[in-house]
């Protein structure tokens, strides 16, 4: 064709003038295919960047809904029963210096008193004399396992032996009566009917009543709780909880009562304890 033709028809196109508007319309169609299908899908003409969080909202508000609502914990009441306290034995005189030695002579009885060191008799070898009596010049010696030298045995060291002090039943009566006392005129010796009702033992229940009989926060205290060896359902409900030091009213003693906080009798412990203290007091 002749440049004269083709300036005549300026509305023909070329070649590749063609092929750009023809890829141009293409992908604008794809873009409203696109944009229509994620509309569709998510019935509101919103695309889809902004449906995906809806969708994920789902099945979170689904779980919410399945879970079941937790059970409100029914409150715990006190089981503190009130007793005449016999003023013979939770109404004495607190001395001091008499709960002072028999603490001390209790804490030296369980020491096991198992310390020892060897003499020189006991030491291994020195049974030849170092060197001769006379003429060396140095200080005569008849062994090298004499205190003096390295190796050698302890001169006076400890033993083994029994720490024990004998202390008179009555000195050990006074003393507990008068670390009760001194807890009863604070408001701090109570009397329960028990902790735990039927089978099996529960520990969680048995600390609520506890807390609910002495008011304080569990694990805030220490309470010396006092329950017959044949109330096993105190003893496995109350055997490992936190603050908590369980004992036989045959057993109570004054370092027990004074190290803790509270002292809690159980209905039972308390007529055995009360009926074998007054069974001391008549001798």
């Amino acid at each position: 064709m002749s440049p004269a033709s083709h300036e005549e028809n300026p509305e023909v196109p070329t070649q590749p003038e063609e092929a750009a508007e023809t890829s141009a319309t293409e992908s604008a169609a794809g873009e409203a295919t696109a944009a229509d299908t994620a509309a569709g899908e998510t019935g509101t003409g919103e695309t889809a960047a902004e449906a995906e969080p809806a969708a994920e909202a789902k099945p979170a508000r689904r779980r919410a809904a399945k879970a079941p609502a937790k059970k409100a914990r029914a409150a715990v009441k006190s089981t503190e029963v009130k007793v005449d306290m016999p003023a013979e034995i939770f109404g004495a005189t607190v001395n001091v210096p008499l709960i002072h030695q028999v603490v001390v002579a209790q804490q030296a009885a369980a020491r096991q008193g198992t310390h020892a060191t060897k003499t020189r008799g006991e030491v291994r070898g020195g049974g030849r004399k170092p060197y001769r009596q006379k003429g060396t010049g140095r200080a005569r010696q008849g062994s090298v396992r004499a205190p003096q030298f390295a190796g050698g045995g302890v001169a006076g060291g400890p033993v083994s032996r029994s720490h024990a002090q004998k202390t008179p039943k009555k000195m050990k009566a006074a003393a507990l009566r008068g670390a009760l006392s001194d807890r009863a005129r604070h408001g701090l010796v109570q009397v329960v009917s028990g902790f735990v009702d039927g089978e099996p033992p529960k520990t969680a229940l048995a600390v609520s009543v506890l807390s609910a009989v002495t008011g304080v926060a569990a694990g805030t205290s220490t309470v010396l709780v006092v329950a017959d060896r044949s109330d096993q359902l105190t003893w496995k409900s109350l055997n490992n909880a936190s603050g908590v030091k369980l004992i036989d009213p045959g057993q109570l003693n004054t370092y027990d009562v004074l190290t803790n906080d509270r002292v809690v009798f159980t209905a039972a412990a308390y007529e055995s304890f009360v009926a074998r203290a007054g069974a001391q007091e008549e001798r």
